[in-house]
């Protein structure tokens, strides 16, 4: 993880409105990088990634809050709203042409089976209805109202 990482995962936290939101903001945004880190034929040394990305969330939110938390909450219901609002999405495109926003579903999902290989829990809820309703087709209605 490098310092340009650091500074536009810090600019799309910045967008929210409240600590909570720039909380959420910062942790789906930072759980976005090391997700898309690891689409890498490369062999990833989880050690030295966790480590880097660890020191970043205790520095930045403190305590209580690690990688595998970040990821936690990413592959639950609090993440829909984020993910669905569009300042987050905003923020996130001009910020982060490096992690392509048409991405986010795959790397969702990507976490999503992840999480429930370990936990052994059915993946299906809102979150997963969100990732299968951003691959249907366009049919022209108005977006549901967003909550961030």
């Amino acid at each position: 993880m490098d310092s340009a990482i650091k500074e536009k995962v810090l600019a799309v936290a910045s967008s929210g409105r409240n600590a909570a939101e720039w909380t959420a903001y910062f942790r789906v945004t930072l759980g976005l990088y090391y997700l898309a880190g690891l689409m890498t034929p490369e062999t990833i040394d989880f050690k030295k990634v966790d480590r880097a990305f660890n020191q970043f969330i205790y520095h930045t939110i403190g305590k209580g809050h690690t990688i595998t938390s970040v990821l936690q909450f990413m592959s639950g219901a609090k993440v829909v709203p984020v993910v669905s609002s569009p300042r987050f999405a905003a923020a996130f495109a001009a910020h982060c042409p490096d992690v392509p926003s048409d991405t986010i579903p795959f790397l969702l999902k990507l976490n999503l089976g992840v999480a429930k290989n370990i936990s052994g829990i059915d993946a299906g809820g809102p979150l997963l209805d969100w990732i299968e309703a951003q691959a249907a087709p366009d049919t022209g209605d108005p977006p549901a109202a967003e909550v961030l």
